[in-house]
């Protein structure tokens, strides 16, 4: 059974950096497209940014195209969010998800990992 665990999360000044990461365990990452979704108070969960098994399709939301670069390391069974110029409306829980596609669709990912909270402060 795969398992997805977040890491990286944290609090942040608005124009800093962070970088999440996600392992899969239980079966190795070059099997599924992954996602990072995030999720604020109050809002629905929102497409970040997709990859495909083998790097070669990458996918982010209008909203954080030129900050945030997805990637993985298959070698390493983890994926990353590498995120710039953070601002106070990043804030969110980031989820890291597995699936057959690269899709801003959550409904595409079968797997899901626990969420890590990210703060950016004004």
């Amino acid at each position: 059974q795969v398992q997805l665990v977040e890491s990286g999360g944290g609090l942040v000044q608005a124009g800093g950096s962070l970088r999440l990461a996600c392992v899969v365990s239980g079966r190795t990452s070059s099997d599924y497209n992954m996602g990072w979704f995030r999720q604020a108070p109050g809002k629905e969960r929102e497409f970040v940014a997709t990859i495909s098994r083998d790097s070669v399709t990458t996918d982010s939301a209008d909203s954080v195209k030129g900050r945030f670069t997805i990637s993985r390391d298959n070698t390493k069974n983890t994926v990353y969010l590498q995120m710039n110029s953070l601002k106070p409306e990043d804030t969110a829980v980031y989820y890291c998800a597995a699936g057959f596609t690269t899709s801003a669709n959550p409904t595409h990912y079968y797997r899901w990992g626990q969420g890590t909270q990210v703060t950016v402060s004004s």
